[in-house]
């Protein structure tokens, strides 16, 4: 948790420099739900996520120092500097973005398709925000995956706004996790300021997955403590509910519970904690004197080339 955390934190430098550019959608305050997936993910599992991918790909175990060259938009990225923070690919660890909304789960409902042909015990995950869930492709994937039983887990990151819309104004559910069944689907919902309780819970989603019990969908509730991107007014949310949302930190509930079961103390946290930190600016230091990627290939990966 403390990695994605400041990871996103190094990401922020980017944008008043002007080293990102577009739109930079950060995952603060969604730690605990990231964190909860790694253990329970194989490599052969596949993973598509969203326009807020980062932490995602952290738990996935895709290199950070080239996940953070790519968001530099560095020669050295993981795509070369082509894709951006948005379009982060790792074919090696089956890591995969989109910034449409809702477009990942259709592609992992293909993943989940062909690890049932190969039954190589893979599963695929599509994690999504409440605002995919009312689009057409969710509906249709997860009747599909239910229709065939097939090992797709999707995990909801409902952080209660889609943008600036909030999401008891784009339901007609109270949750998300109760539309489960229509699909043949287990559906939970969880406190995703808890890692344990979304660890659980994602835990028997994928055992579920491989047994052959078809998909599931794990609604972990959250709250994203800055605008839906670097630059978002962010007007749509009050001063008070913002200031008491993001005083439900995930990393503070989680030092909290360590310290008092006696697993660490304050000392020992606040060092990893300047450990970590220290780690990611000599990385963003190193990351800032790789090249750019050339003028010349600005084109290149835009049209087929003939060979």
């Amino acid at each position: 948790m403390l990695w994605m955390r400041h990871f996103e934190l190094t990401c922020l430098e980017g944008v008043p420099t002007r080293e990102i550019h577009g739109e930079l959608h950060t995952a603060i305050g969604q730690e605990a739900i990231s964190a909860a997936m790694v253990g329970s993910l194989r490599k052969e599992d596949a993973m598509c996520s969203t326009h807020r991918n980062h932490m995602h790909a952290i738990a996935k175990g895709v290199d950070m120092r080239a996940m953070l060259a790519e968001i530099f938009e560095r020669k050295t990225g993981i795509c070369g500097g082509f894709g951006g923070h948005m379009h982060i690919f790792d074919p090696s660890v089956k890591f995969s973005a989109t910034g449409i909304v809702g477009a990942g789960v259709p592609v992992a409902l293909g993943h989940a398709y062909a690890a049932r042909l190969k039954e190589n015990g893979a599963i695929a995950v599509a994690v999504v925000g409440d605002g995919a869930v009312n689009t057409g492709a969710f509906h249709e994937a997860m009747n599909m995956a239910g229709a065939m039983s097939l090992p797709l887990v999707v995990l909801v990151e409902n952080n209660e706004w889609a943008i600036s819309v909030p999401f008891s104004a784009s339901s007609a559910t109270e949750t998300i996790a109760e539309r489960a069944p229509s699909w043949g689907a287990h559906g939970v919902r969880v406190n995703g300021l808890d890692v344990e309780a979304v660890a659980d819970a994602f835990t028997n989603a994928t055992s579920r997955a491989r047994s052959g019990e078809g998909p599931s969908i794990v609604e972990a509730m959250c709250y994203r403590f800055r605008g839906h991107f670097e630059g978002d007014a962010d007007m749509y949310r009050s001063k008070d509910e913002k200031e008491a949302r993001r005083a439900q930190d995930p990393l503070e509930i989680t030092k909290n519970t360590l310290i008092s079961r006696g697993l660490a103390t304050e000392d020992e946290l606040r060092s990893m904690s300047n450990s970590v930190q220290e780690s990611m600016a000599q990385m963003l230091s190193s990351v800032r004197s790789d090249p750019a990627p050339d003028s010349a290939d600005a084109k290149r990966f835009v049209f087929v080339e003939s060979h």
